[in-house]
């Protein structure tokens, strides 16, 4: 397997990608078109998924904790992929 295959890899499999992350990259394109259809800016429009974002997984953490994700380093990859693809995704609509 060479090098490239090797990183995307460890990249698409838990913790990093769960069944939830579909749940998060439809959050973040719809949360992103109403910002626009609301008059948001391109800018506005990605940082309210990042906020909303944000504020989801803070929310998750003292609701859920770190139990379901077998600990804190997993939660901690799980929370940083989410907000990649749901970031990643509003970037994507608006260019």
């Amino acid at each position: 397997m060479n090098p490239v295959s090797k990183l995307i890899h460890r990249f698409i499999q838990p913790p990093y990608i769960d069944k939830w992350t579909g749940v998060h990259m439809a959050a973040g394109a719809f949360i992103c078109k109403v910002a626009m259809w609301l008059g948001s800016s391109a800018f506005e429009a990605v940082l309210w998924v990042l906020i909303i974002g944000l504020a989801w997984e803070v929310m998750e953490y003292f609701v859920e904790g770190t139990s379901p994700y077998g600990g804190t380093d997993n939660w901690l990859k799980n929370t940083l992929s989410d907000l990649v693809v749901e970031t990643g995704l509003a970037i994507w609509i608006v260019i």
